[in-house]
């Protein structure tokens, strides 16, 4: 009797546990219970990419919503050459401007700069425009590609996109387009500039050296670099100068795009180019690779703002081996009369040194003499992995 008690015991039980267990769920019922919780996903993500509409707020990843493009983005867009046939649009990734019979070419150039500050898009646009001139081309127009990262605001884009624009208008150039995306994987504000213009006569070669040809420096060696370096660290920096010092620096920057200046010097030139990542030392390697010849140069000729010596050895950097946007390399066979035209349109100028043959490429520092290397690592660039910080 006790043996058959236990056993209806663990019966009633079994049955028990099998009541408790949830009943398998059709297969269809599940297919329709994966679907909605889907459309539930879809609906959020719908809802978070129209509520942070305010412009203090973070904007989503991915590119522009279509309000925050107009609202920061299209307002501050202004039309100044009827000649470009493509109007501003979120997502426009092309451009194309009429060009009259008597053109002969249409140029283009890019150029990029990053880092935490509301001009960064200013300097790549710089950098790009001053190369179009190094080509004998009149730049017209600018479109910015901007890569924001996830914690940038509205406000801080769109004071972004108003310094771009001020250059632009400065130097009666058209702001085209803007594309912009955030992203969790950038750190930095990365911005791309393509500019493009019209090459009358067409293009300056950059090869076009030849022996007995001079070299002249149009502009400033590091000043580039010294003004980005301020403007990241202004708060460190007003710690180790004086106000009067950091205002000097900054009045500075109106020489980083000397447009008129090198308009007017093309009749008197051979080749011509911007210095940029490496310094002034990466240019003359570039400019002697292209015209397969050699040359000798004084350093001491180099011209250099006492505000660019001073940040530097602040930061122990070499500034002839620093980006240097608005400085130019120009090769001529007119350096005397080229001399006298730069200083007329008053930007700084000094001859440096020839052209000759072979492949010997020798800097003098007063009676030392030693070959150039090959072009090491931007100055800033490694400046900034060190020492700017992630947004």
């Amino acid at each position: 009797m006790e043996f058959r008690r236990r056993t209806l015991h663990r019966e009633r039980e079994r049955r028990m546990e099998h009541r408790q267990k949830p009943q398998a769920m059709p297969q269809m019922r599940q297919r329709q219970m994966a679907r909605c919780r889907r459309t539930v996903r879809r609906q959020r993500l719908r809802r978070s990419e129209t509520d942070t509409e305010s412009t203090g707020e973070i904007m989503r990843i991915g590119n522009l919503t279509q309000t925050v493009w107009k609202r920061s983005v299209k307002k501050q867009l202004h039309k100044r050459r009827e000649a470009f046939l493509t109007e501003p649009l979120n997502g426009e990734r092309c451009s194309a401007m009429k060009v009259d019979a008597q053109t002969s070419v249409v140029v283009t150039a890019n150029a990029s700069a990053n880092g935490n500050t509301a001009k960064t898009a200013t300097y790549a646009a710089i950098r790009a425009v001053n190369d179009l001139a190094c080509r004998g081309a009149d730049p017209a127009g600018i479109r910015l590609q901007c890569f924001l990262p996830k914690s940038m605001t509205e406000e801080q884009f769109r004071d972004l996109i108003g310094e771009a624009e001020a250059f632009c208008e400065e130097h009666d150039l058209e702001l085209i387009n803007v594309a912009a995306e955030t992203s969790p994987a950038v750190r930095q504000i990365f911005v791309q500039a393509g500019a493009v213009g019209i090459g009358k006569n067409g293009v300056l070669p950059l090869g076009g050296a030849s022996k007995g040809d001079e070299i002249v420096l149009c502009g400033s060696v590091g000043l580039e670099g010294a003004l980005r370096i301020l403007e990241e660290q202004e708060a460190e920096l007003s710690q180790r100068f004086v106000p009067a010092f950091l205002r000097q620096t900054k009045a500075l920057k109106r020489e980083l795009c000397p447009l008129t200046a090198l308009k007017a010097a093309v009749p008197h030139v051979r080749a011509m180019q911007q210095i940029g990542s490496g310094g002034i030392l990466a240019a003359l390697w570039e400019l002697s690779e292209a015209a397969g010849a050699g040359f000798q140069v004084a350093m001491e000729q180099m011209t250099i703002c006492q505000e660019t010596v001073e940040i530097c050895e602040y930061y122990r950097l070499n500034p002839y081996q620093m980006t240097s946007a608005g400085a130019v390399l120009i090769v001529t066979n007119e350096a005397q009369q080229l001399l006298h035209l730069l200083e007329k349109e008053g930007v700084r100028a000094a001859r440096l040194g020839m052209i000759h043959d072979g492949n010997a490429r020798v800097i003098t520092s007063g009676e030392e003499v030693r070959y150039l290397d090959r072009p090491a690592a931007d100055e800033l660039a490694r400046w900034m992995a060190e020492h700017v910080t992630d947004r």
